[in-house]
């Protein structure tokens, strides 16, 4: 597990579920070791180089990542972490215009239901559903079901030039809020 040289630490929200990578960094042995959700998925021990990058994938997408060392005077790092080449940031940001998230709890279970816009590919816990799509008067429908109940993506327009399609989460006909993550 993971070790006292622990230096940085980020969640990452992806369509199969929420990441959480940490990096450890030895400062004098140049040691450098990923977890993602616990596992080491990258070990370098001794190490001349103290900054530099660690490249690694996550999700069962291969999500490109990247930890990156920088120095930032004397022996003070910096750590960023990247993901398909972007910053944490960007990438977080360009999620938010491509992906829409539900957080609901259904049968005394959590679930997190995530809609790709781009693909129309929909999410459940980590595992990708099955769902069929279907042209209706007022836009689209795509239907699939969580356990025994019957869920709806529907997307309409938003009535507005600049308003875009508008996505609501239908669950046994009742609407769902969508989350911010």
């Amino acid at each position: 597990m993971l070790g006292g040289d622990e230096v940085a630490q980020w969640d990452v929200a992806l369509s199969d579920g929420v990441y959480r990578i940490q990096f450890s960094h030895g400062t004098t042995t140049g040691k450098r070791v990923v977890y993602v959700n616990g596992q080491e998925v990258i070990r370098r021990d001794w190490l001349f180089k103290l900054v530099g990058r660690e490249t690694f994938t996550v999700g069962g997408a291969n999500t490109r990542a990247a930890v990156v060392i920088e120095a930032v005077g004397g022996f003070a790092y910096e750590y960023s972490l990247q993901l398909e080449g972007r910053s944490l940031q960007k990438f977080t940001a360009n999620r938010a215009l491509t992906c829409i998230t539900w957080l609901l709890r259904l049968d005394g279970e959590d679930c997190r239901v995530v809609l790709e816009k781009d693909t129309m590919d929909v999410w459940c816990n980590g595992q990708k559903m099955e769902t069929t799509g279907e042209f209706v008067d007022d836009g689209t429908e795509t239907r699939f079901m969580l356990g025994e109940h019957d869920c709806c993506i529907k997307a309409t327009s938003g009535g507005k030039k600049k308003g875009g399609i508008v996505h609501n989460l239908l669950l046994d006909g009742e609407k769902i809020a969508a989350s911010a993550q």
